[in-house]
């Protein structure tokens, strides 16, 4: 499995689990710490942990497994590093906060689909005020 499928198996367990917003960040030629960057969130923090864990179990069921797990106990920022791709699910309030799609606004936006992907409802960027 190449990055760009991870990340978007990853958006896919985004989806499934009701993530609000997921966007796949394609930062190949912006960074060398990582590919893709996945960015949904949730919420509250039940939901931010939900999304999360069901990632993690998806992936697993690929065989796929993180290099390391951050925040997972406070839900606020859990952040899935799977080298090439990092997934960052945020509290709603976190993510309006830090913006890593101001951040990262060089970045182009992955609109490709997998397969088994449905339609997403909402395509546009997270915005913040």
């Amino acid at each position: 499995m190449n990055s760009k499928q991870l990340a978007i198996f990853a958006k896919v367990a985004c989806d499934e689990k009701k993530g609000v917003d997921p966007l796949i960040l394609d930062i190949r030629k912006l960074t060398d710490i990582a590919e893709y960057f996945v960015l949904v969130h949730g919420t509250s923090d039940r939901h931010v942990r939900t999304i999360a864990d069901h990632i993690l179990e998806h992936l697993h069921a690929k065989k796929v497994r993180p290099l390391h797990v951050e925040g997972r106990n406070e839900s606020l920022w859990v952040l899935l590093d799977y080298g090439s791709v990092m997934v960052h699910v945020f509290h709603h309030e976190k993510r309006k906060f830090y913006s890593l799609e101001r951040l990262w606004g060089d970045a182009s936006i992955v609109k490709a689909a997998a397969k088994n992907e449905r339609p997403v409802k909402s395509t546009r960027r997270f915005r913040t005020a």
